[in-house]
């Protein structure tokens, strides 16, 4: 990583951990991280899982059609709105999975 990536990464490590996203880690998996760019020029912190996706189990059970969840909707008359800006890290791990989350960087290892 370039040393301004550097800096990005420590402050969002920083960051992780200061709102419980993250937790340092001894698992002995480890993907690595990289920095894509966003639509705004900000950078968006990515963890590489391509290796645990290779030997994960397969879902059995396919991701419902839009038009089938909008059918669902008819005659309702109250709607929710949520902030998805950070939603990747708001979402719960089983807790017998969250070793395999584990990503490494030149600042520690996490999960």
């Amino acid at each position: 990583m370039a040393p301004l990536e550097l800096k990005k990464l420590k402050k969002q490590l920083e960051e992780l951990l200061n709102k419980g996203f993250i937790q340092p880690s001894i698992s002995p998996w480890g993907a690595s991280v990289l920095f894509v760019k966003k639509k705004d020029g900000s950078m968006r912190l990515c963890v590489d899982y391509r290796q645990l996706n290779r030997i994960k189990i397969k879902d059995k059970y396919p991701l419902p059609r839009i038009d089938d969840l909008l059918d669902q909707l008819k005659g309702t008359t109250v709607f929710s709105k949520i902030d998805l800006r950070s939603g990747y890290w708001q979402l719960r791990v089983e807790e017998g999975s969250i070793p395999k989350t584990a990503f490494r960087t030149k600042y520690g290892h996490y999960e």
